[in-house]
């Protein structure tokens, strides 16, 4: 062990000095992070010009509208001389229009009168098109993210004196040829990258493209980050464009590292040896600092037995860890969550029915119905399959089948693994911990032997629940990613719900907002307004500010609409309940219009009034 720590102080880690900062900064958004190299690399873009021809509609005149409407509609269909007799005109207005519909490409080239199916789109929308026009942009093909984007600038050439990516990765690096691809990628890809050159909904189309010019060889900096997970004994290959987490560029790299085709040795100096000695260090160590926590519990409770008894009042309001034993265990752990108040985080490497059974599961929904929200980890195992006693299908049913009575999940429970430590923590004031398994036990009282710790010192309970916190934030985190992939609102609202029973709503809110889901705007809503009633949510909050600012990009046509509206009631009545001021304050101008426009308040109403309801 000793060997071990010293080795991960005193080893230089292959880290860039431009890059420690950064490396700082990944390692502080978890005990579980660990950065064993980060070096910096250039690549090369491939920019090519293009220039693309663009078709635009404009309204078509009376005659063009009636030769069109002629030559869809008449059977059999007319020529330009049939047309100008049922007109009473002269032909020669009609071929003179007919002849501009075909170079437009509205009319087939050939007598009768035929309209082309380009012709017909347009003709649904009123219109015609105009010749098209040229426009020269610039097609960036990007090896990394496998991408070819279009924009309407030139990138600078930049000399960067760095080792190039290319030539630590044994596979060719090939890019698509821009001249040979088919016209609609070209248009796929031109919507994609945000140029409104290609529109078809209003008739907005490119119609061909050709290369101007050679392509260009442009440099660019990326950092690359080989990061060790303890909690999922994982490790990872993070490419990052400065702050910027390049996804498919990291997934690319780590596939490759797989495969065999690039080396971290030659990468990052880091050798299969090294990275397994540092990986046991790192694990040692995070265990090591697990059994830390435990002594200094220990030691608290051994100071709490012998203090003299006089003493002991001026002692308890400090805080105090209080061991117990066999039968007394059972009582505590039934106490304190009977106690809790907003928040119960429930640590067991087991869980069974004998524990959770119907008069449990009955304690947590009348917890639930007071507003506790309960976290459930489990798991001893490294990897989740290859747990020998996994939760019972019908025991997780019934904990995620308990609700708030909004309707939301009261119980996250979610598989951790990799951790024989027992913990509950209340409120963030009581922690339970020691040899008792409070989820899994046979259900009988008999002694055992076992002993835990109830410790109410604020330090100690404080450093328990930031470590076990994290772990349920990295988890919500990565239900959130999984619910964007696969826009699951059902995984979101489980994300949602666990950085609400965290306390964490302005994370929950700024996500929503990032990723523009504003139908979740509701179920935050309802975490606020639980957080409120708890009094672990600020009314001050400027996450209501924020939500109340997203009001403008909601439709009255929203499936959610009367959810929200009453949310929006509840929440600010729950405010102006204890503090009107603010709740008045939450009302601007802005607000009030969006409030009225969405009906979350009568046209009757003023702010005044609207708040005066409920104070």
């Amino acid at each position: 062990m000793e060997v071990s720590l010293i080795f991960l102080a005193s080893s230089a880690k292959p880290i860039d000095e431009n890059l420690k900062k950064l490396v700082d900064e990944i390692e502080a958004q978890s005990p579980s992070l660990s950065v064993l190299a980060a070096r910096e690399f250039r690549y090369t873009l491939r920019q090519t010009q293009v220039e693309v021809n663009i078709k635009e509609p404009r309204q078509f005149n009376i005659l063009e509208e009636f030769i069109i409407r002629a030559a869809i509609e008449f059977q059999p269909p007319p020529t330009e001389d049939e047309l100008a007799s049922v007109l009473g005109l002269d032909s020669v207005f009609i071929k003179t229009t007919t002849t501009t519909l075909r170079s437009l490409q509205t009319l087939s080239p050939t007598s009768p009168l035929t309209v082309t199916p380009e012709g017909r789109s347009f003709y649904e929308k009123g219109s015609v098109p105009q010749p098209p026009y040229p426009i020269q942009i610039y097609a960036i093909t990007d090896l990394l993210s496998d991408k070819i984007t279009f924009q309407s600038e030139s990138l600078n050439e930049t000399t960067i004196n760095l080792p190039d990516l290319a030539d630590f990765i044994a596979t060719d690096l090939t890019i698509a040829d821009i001249s040979s691809l088919p016209l609609e990628e070209i248009q796929k890809s031109i919507q994609a990258s945000g140029l409104a050159l290609h529109v078809p909904e209003e008739g907005k189309i490119v119609t061909s493209y050709k290369v101007l010019a050679s392509t260009q060889k442009i440099w660019r900096k990326i950092s690359l980050f080989v990061i060790f997970d303890a909690l999922e004994d994982k490790l990872s290959i993070q490419v990052r464009n400065g702050k910027q987490i390049l996804e498919s560029a990291s997934n690319w790299l780590e596939m490759l590292h797989t495969g065999g085709k690039i080396s971290l040795q030659a990468l990052c100096k880091l050798s299969t040896e090294t990275i397994n000695f540092k990986r046991e260090a790192i694990l040692k160590q995070k265990n090591t600092e697990i059994e830390a926590r435990l002594e200094k519990i220990r030691q608290k409770a051994l100071e709490a037995a012998t203090k003299a008894t006089g003493e002991g009042d001026n002692y308890k309001a400090l805080g105090e860890a209080v061991q117990l034993r066999d039968g007394q265990i059972s009582l505590a752990f039934s106490e304190v969550l009977n106690s809790a108040k907003s928040q119960i985080l429930i640590y067991s490497p087991w869980v069974n029915q004998a524990v959770v059974n119907e008069k449990f599961i009955t304690l947590l929904q009348k917890l639930a119905n007071r507003g506790v929200r309960i976290l459930i980890g489990y798991g001893i195992a490294r990897r989740q399959e290859d747990e020998d006693k996994p939760i019972p299908p019908e025991v997780e049913k019934k904990l995620r089948a308990i609700k708030t009575p909004d309707g939301l999940p009261s119980v996250q429970l979610f598989w951790l693994g990799d951790s024989h430590v027992k913990e509950v923590i209340v409120d963030k004031q009581i922690h339970l911990c020691g040899s008792h398994n409070w989820l899994s036990y046979r259900g009988d009282y008999l002694p055992r032997g076992e002993s835990i710790y109830k410790v109410t010192i604020p330090l100690q309970v404080q450093e328990a629940y930031e470590f076990l916190a994290n772990r349920f934030q990295n988890q919500a985190q990565k239900l959130w990613t999984n619910a964007l992939e696969k826009h699951d609102s059902q995984v979101a609202v489980e994300s949602l719900c666990t950085w609400g029973a965290l306390g964490m709503e302005g994370i929950a809110l700024k996500e929503i907002e990032k990723n523009n889901w504003l139908e979740l705007l509701p179920v935050w809503l309802n975490l606020a307004l639980q957080g409120l009633k708890s009094k672990n949510f600020s009314s001050e909050s400027e996450s209501f500010k924020t939500a109340l600012l997203l009001l403008s990009q909601v439709s009255m046509e929203e499936a959610f609409i009367e959810e929200l509206q009453q949310c929006w009631r509840k929440v600010i009545g729950a405010i102006a309940i204890n503090n009107p001021k603010t709740a008045f304050n939450l009302l601007s101008d802005e607000v009030w219009a969006q409030f009225l426009r969405l009906n979350i308040a009568q046209k009757s109403h003023s702010p005044d009034k609207f708040i005066s309801q409920y104070t």
